[in-house]
């Protein structure tokens, strides 16, 4: 196996073990005054890259008025991007819309985070902070959990609208990560 096969490989397996599941934990935080956001199921899957990791959890609104996460800022990356799966790629975006009484769902397979320029390199059993910024609610302080790089969340808190596509999502961070490593 060439240098690049066994980065290529190692890179797919340490996709996988980003993406794997969605959140279950009730760590979170809630809106502002009024402003009807709150946070659930949060957790980080212990990264096994020393640059990058991601981020599920979710964003409900029991609010009349429909929302958009803008931003996240962390203390343990240098930045925090939003990302979206559409059929079999991964792209960045600039925001996500949470509904009117509606939940916005980030998990394995679809919508998440991603943890980029890491500063340290999250352990199982750590907890990371964050900050949620909205188009108009306030910012929402998060005190996301590391899991087991392996954690499986419980099926109760996956959402059914959104079907697992963590192989299709796996692949596609993989390419990213190995196009990123180069440069």
């Amino acid at each position: 196996m060439t240098r690049r096969t066994a980065s290529a490989a190692a890179l797919v397996a340490a996709a996988a073990l980003i993406l794997a599941g969605c959140g279950d934990s009730d760590s979170g935080g809630s809106g502002g005054s009024g402003s009807g956001l709150s946070v659930s199921s949060a957790y980080m899957p212990q990264p096994v890259s020393d640059s990058m990791a991601a981020g599920f959890l979710v964003i409900a609104n029991d609010g009349g008025t429909g929302d958009r996460l803008s931003s996240v800022t962390s203390d343990v990356a240098g930045e925090v991007t939003i990302h979206t799966t559409v059929g079999q790629s991964m792209e960045q975006v600039k925001d996500l819309d949470i509904p009117a009484h509606g939940k916005l769902v980030l998990a394995s397979g679809g919508d998440h985070l991603m943890f980029e320029k890491l500063k340290r390199k999250p352990k199982e059993g750590d907890t990371v902070s964050l900050e949620l910024r909205f188009a108009t609610s306030d910012p929402i302080k998060v005190e996301m959990p590391v899991k087991s790089a392996t954690y499986q969340p419980s099926t109760a808190t996956k959402s059914s609208s959104q079907p697992s596509s963590t192989l299709s999502t796996t692949l596609s961070l993989s390419t990213t990560l190995s196009t990123t490593s180069h440069h």
